[in-house]
């Protein structure tokens, strides 16, 4: 876990917070995977509190051809590798906005 110098944050950065992580998820998954190999994907970001702010992500991603269950894990896991990524990106840019 890592912290953050930053002021607690209002309802619409949490939200747009949780829009970017998703995007970031939803474009990973998208850059590695036909969208017309997918069969389901679903990506929940939760964020809770303002600070500390509390962020989980879940994706759950299905193919259309199951035989790859190996290769689905490592495009989810990855993908919230980097919705995580455009989280603390996020958080930076509000704490350098902050500064000015």
């Amino acid at each position: 876990m890592e912290a953050y110098g930053f002021p607690r944050l209002n309802d619409d950065q949490i939200e747009a917070l949780s829009q970017k992580a998703e995007e970031a998820a939803r474009s990973h998954i998208l850059s590695r995977i036909s969208l017309s190999q997918i069969k389901k994907l679903d990506i929940f970001v939760e964020a809770v509190g303002t600070r500390p702010v509390t962020v989980t992500v879940d994706i759950d991603l299905g193919l259309v051809n199951a035989s790859e269950p190996c290769r689905v894990d490592e495009v989810a896991d990855s993908a919230v590798c980097e919705a995580f990524d455009a989280v603390k990106q996020f958080l930076g840019g509000l704490r350098c906005q902050r500064k000015q």
